[in-house]
């Protein structure tokens, strides 16, 4: 497999603890991948302790706000929940049928404009997606009945996907992992290794670039984090399997060279396939969620527990913030008045965890 590195270097958001309380030896480092690529953003100067808006949850995947009210969704009990303003949790409802194994379960969650739920989870027949309208009010919230609008995806202990977004062009975007079957990347038939557009009815948009298909862009491992920039642009991230772990610009058709090509490939071999705009080694990154603030890209690293910064006019390059010091990071999500959440993964059967978690965290995010 062909491999490029680039580095990153000290380029992006300040990001400061809240009430303005900067704390010491908690500052952010530069990641390092070989040769120095960018420049040009705003230079990061301090990383403050994020505040903590909920405790004690059990493998949180997903955060929405539905005007203001956080929803979480708990991938192994397959509870969706509410948070109150002190970040006291509330059972909205839980979603049957859910299978948990590995990292199979209650994954992504998104809303769309008319306040209605989109959740994939994992049942007997594969990964689907359901959508459900939201009863009540906040603090007596519950779900509806669903609406299947896609089912019998791949589906495995190992490489789900399942993060869901709804784009600026109000199309569902759903990422569906290889689910442990790599040649389904390539082939085009399939929507394992795939990113999928839809309507909100789970039907295929006119302007999707395979006629009839679902499948927008292909040749992914497991996307799990999905984010637009202020201009369309929409990032993924991606895990790797022994070399890379991926950012990428995400085109209509294109195909982004997995299992032929892990990160980037050898110049002018590999032209077919789209190369990643930074990657890292699997042991710094495992890249779940993300999210966009004020042109920058924020994502949260499962295996190398850390927050990583990258500015959009700059993505070769990225800022490390909070390395180790939270564990693993499943998401990073836009929060209430501007401020970034990152959820943890520390109850997942793959980490260490404290007294607290699972935790959602709260950060102030300025240039």
């Amino acid at each position: 497999m062909g491999t490029r590195r680039t580095t990153a270097s000290s380029h992006g958001l300040v990001l400061l603890a809240t009430a303005g309380a900067l704390l010491g030896g908690c500052g952010p480092t530069t990641s390092d991948g070989g040769d120095a690529t960018g420049g040009g953003s705003t230079a990061t100067s301090a990383a403050g302790a994020p505040t903590t808006v909920a405790t004690d949850l059990d493998a949180p995947w997903s955060v929405v706000l539905l005007d203001g009210t956080p929803l979480v969704s708990e991938r192994d009990s397959a509870r969706i929940l509410e948070l109150a303003d002190d970040g006291t949790p509330r059972e909205v409802g839980v979603v049957d049928g859910v299978e948990a194994a590995g990292e199979g379960g209650l994954l992504g969650l998104a809303l769309d404009d008319d306040g209605r739920l989109y959740v994939c989870s994992t049942a007997a027949g594969g990964n689907r997606i359901q959508r459900y309208d939201l009863a009540g009010e906040p603090g007596a919230l519950s779900l509806g009945e669903p609406t299947t609008i896609l089912d019998g995806l791949p589906a495995a202990s190992v490489h789900d996907g399942g993060r869901l977004a709804v784009g600026p062009d109000g199309m569902l975007y759903a990422t569906v992992g290889d689910a442990g079957v790599p040649d389904r990347a390539q082939d085009l038939r399939s929507l394992g290794g795939k990113i999928l557009r839809m309507t909100p009815d789970g039907e295929v948009p006119v302007d999707n670039p395979f006629d009839g298909s679902l499948v927008y862009s292909y040749g992914h491992r497991n996307v799990q984090g999905l984010a637009w920039a202020d201009d369309g642009t929409l990032f993924a991230t991606e895990f790797g399997q022994d070399t890379w772990d991926e950012l990428n610009v995400i085109t209509p058709g294109a195909n982004y060279g997995w299992p032929e090509v892990e990160g980037a490939g050898d110049a002018g071999a590999d032209d077919e396939f789209v190369d990643p705009v930074q990657q890292w080694p699997p042991s710094e990154a495992s890249p779940s969620g993300m999210a966009h603030l004020d042109g920058t890209l924020f994502i949260a690293n499962l295996r190398g527990q850390v927050l990583r910064a990258v500015p959009v006019d700059d993505p070769s390059t990225s800022t490390d913030h909070y390395a180790g010091e939270h564990g693993r990071l499943r998401d990073a999500v836009p929060g209430p008045e501007g401020r970034l959440w990152l959820v943890t993964s520390n109850t997942d059967g793959r980490g260490s965890p404290g007294p607290e978690d699972d935790q959602i965290l709260s950060v102030d995010v300025r240039r």
